[in-house]
């Protein structure tokens, strides 16, 4: 087993990028007990409601930090100096994102590029420095939010589907490439998650998945796959046999599927 399948979640700060993430918020929120948390988020002092939580739930410091998700030329310099101003980086949960309007993407090209920038590009732009920081400390955790959706891709969702394809190969990759480090990539699948990303979708009528489930279930999910140096977790665990099946289906099938 590698060190990264240790079974103790790293010492060090917390580091939430998205700082207004549900999902994200509710994983910082269970690791925040005698921790050291950074929230980093556009509008960083407009985040009163989340450092509140994170304070109610025992955190020793709560920092907040302007981030550009879009401003990939700022990610490694803004990652170097999280580390300079709040020492190692013990847990970094990357839960930004957008899940955008396929409709619209498929026939304008500038929203079609803000998902696969935000969902994909961006993803990458950030996890890289924040792997290199921790394979230098020899220490670290990084949680990558990957999707069902991205295990095989659907036409009724299939720009924000291949961005999920795309960011679960890489951070599959990643994880391989720190195999006997101290570092631990987990990469979570969920199903469809009933919160504020999908609240615009169901309100135009589409209906939660089978299998799905809430922000807090997954947040739960992730923190206990982080204690037990998982490198995958399937929210819930039995979309993860469910899938298996559905790969095997025919195309033909599969196309017919609805949303």
């Amino acid at each position: 087993m590698s060190r990264a399948g240790r079974s103790t979640t790293p010492d060090g700060v917390i580091l939430l990028l998205g700082g207004r993430s549900e999902i994200g918020l509710d994983v910082a929120r269970r690791l925040a007990d005698g921790a050291v948390v950074v929230l980093a988020a556009r509008r960083p002092d407009d985040l009163t409601a989340q450092v509140q939580v994170i304070r109610d739930a025992g955190a020793t410091a709560v920092h907040t930090v302007g981030f550009d998700a879009d401003d990939i030329a700022s990610h490694t310099p803004f990652i170097e100096s999280v580390v300079a101003e709040h020492g190692a980086i013990g847990v970094a949960i990357v839960a930004f994102g957008i899940l955008g309007d396929q409709q619209r993407a498929e026939t304008d090209v500038s929203h079609a590029l803000q998902i696969a920038h935000i969902d994909y590009v961006a993803q990458i732009s950030v996890i890289t420095p924040l792997a290199q920081v921790m394979r230098a400390a020899d220490a670290g955790a990084i949680v990558v939010f990957s999707s069902v959706a991205g295990i095989r891709v659907r036409q009724a969702n299939y720009v924000y589907g291949s961005t999920k394809a795309g960011l679960d190969g890489f951070a599959s990759g990643l994880a391989d490439s720190l195999h006997d480090t101290g570092v631990q990539v987990l990469i979570a699948r969920p199903g469809f998650v009933i919160g504020a990303m999908t609240r615009d979708l169901m309100d135009s009528g589409v209906k939660p998945a089978p299998l799905s489930s809430t922000p807090q279930q997954v947040a739960a999910a992730v923190v206990t796959a982080l204690h037990r140096g998982k490198r995958t977790v399937w929210i819930p665990w039995a979309i993860r046999p469910a899938m298996f099946g559905m790969r095997l289906l025919p195309q033909a099938v599969w196309r017919k599927i609805p949303r």
